[in-house]
């Protein structure tokens, strides 16, 4: 599988772009704020329909295009699958407004899959990415949020079960804590309304849990190779899950069904009952879940260099591609975005020996410098220049 085909409308700082692909190797190179991370922004909200950097879809559509009087932005991409051709199309309609308000413009998003109309739900998994930007080294020793909506985004291209229990699992945590802080306010009593939500978030938290574990023991399973090739064999990584309530010992969780989990989790809610009552929130759940990267017995997150935590975000990545081969049967494509930034130069050297095997790599730089002649010579080289991309002939080294 790979994008073959990009045609972008009004986006970001591209007026117009029309631009073929290839599968393999591609660098685009250019100065900072000519356009390379936009180009790798639009194809993964391609893929998503989010974007890894915007606050909102508003922000996506070029400052003139609010000028007239229907600001839109359009992206068309074609992939080729091993299935046959798929044509992804989303355009971004926006309500210009009169005033000079600070609240943000309305968008309404059009997503059309083969000239049919599609869900945002139906899209995601279709033409799967894996993303890596320079923001993923908070992914390592940021705030657990970022991880658990990184096991959120991979999971849910490769499992309709993930997307629709996720779904489901954030509509009834925020029932849940309503109807918590309803009690703890006065204003309601415990009763049989949070026995129903308790069911309904332990159903689908076991779903998401298991879903979870199952790509954890997954990604190790590939990380164990791979960390030690990015490092010379100097480190060894291991990603681990942890659940904010009790799955038994770390190899035994990894054979608990999804009803058993839900079961844990419905204990773990009675036990803390007097807690959540007190607070008005639930505090379990896979919602308080977060992961940790331990290379050779340290903590990455809190002990690890910045090459070193830049390396297991890589590591992550990589992993995250072969996860998903597995999964879908066909490769995704990789965008890797200033990849090569605070990597040392054995270091760099390890990261794109290791790139050559892929179905299809979009790697952005601002210079060819850190580039292997070897990997120069197998890739496609762009330019982009003001929201212009020209094929280039690579740097001689």
């Amino acid at each position: 599988m790979h994008l073959h085909h990009l045609t972008l409308a009004n986006l970001r700082n591209y007026v117009r772009l029309d631009l073929r692909l290839q599968p393999g190797l591609t660098v685009i190179r250019g100065d900072n704020a000519q356009g390379k991370t936009n180009l790798l922004e639009a194809i993964y909200y391609l893929s998503t329909t989010r974007s890894f950097r915007a606050r909102t879809d508003g922000e996506l559509v070029h400052w003139l295009a609010w000028r007239e009087d229907q600001p839109y932005a359009r992206l068309v991409g074609q992939i080729e699958t091993g299935s046959g051709d798929l044509q992804i199309e989303l355009t971004l309609m926006g309500t210009r407004r009169a005033d000079d308000s600070d609240t943000p413009p309305a968008v309404r998003k059009h997503i059309k899959v083969n000239g049919a109309k599609c869900r945002a739900v139906d899209l995601v998994g279709q033409f799967p990415v894996v993303m890596f930007s320079p923001v993923d080294l908070a992914l390592v020793d940021g705030q657990p949020a970022l991880r658990r909506r990184y096991l959120d985004v991979a999971l849910s291209q490769v499992s309709r079960r993930y997307v629709r229990s996720l779904s489901r699992y954030n509509r009834v945590l925020q029932q849940r804590n309503h109807l918590l802080r309803g009690i703890r306010d006065g204003g309601r009593r415990p009763g049989e309304q949070l026995a129903f939500w308790d069911a309904e978030l332990a159903e689908h938290g076991g779903i998401l849990v298991s879903e979870r574990l199952t790509a954890i023991h997954a990604l190790n399973n590939v990380v164990a190779d791979l960390h030690p090739q990015l490092t010379d064999q100097r480190e060894h990584l291991r990603i681990l899950y942890q659940c904010s309530f009790d799955l038994g010992g770390r190899e035994a969780r990894y054979a608990l069904s999804p009803d058993e989990i839900s079961t844990r989790l419905r204990d773990a809610l009675a036990q803390a009952r007097r807690e959540e009552l007190a607070r008005g929130v639930s505090v379990v759940g896979p919602h308080r879940d977060d992961l940790r990267f331990v290379a050779n017995e340290a903590d990455m997150g809190v002990y690890g260099s910045r090459g070193q935590q830049r390396t297991v975000a890589l590591a992550l990545k990589l992993a995250e591609v072969s996860f998903m081969r597995q999964r879908l049967g066909e490769p995704p494509t990789l965008l890797l975005d200033d990849v090569l930034s605070e990597l040392d130069q054995a270091r760099r050297s390890d990261l794109l020996g290791a790139l050559h095997d892929h179905s299809q790599v979009i790697v952005t730089t601002t210079d060819l410098d850190g580039f292997t002649p070897e990997f120069l010579a197998a890739a496609t080289c762009y330019e982009v220049r003001e929201g212009i991309i020209r094929e280039a002939e690579p740097i001689a080294h």
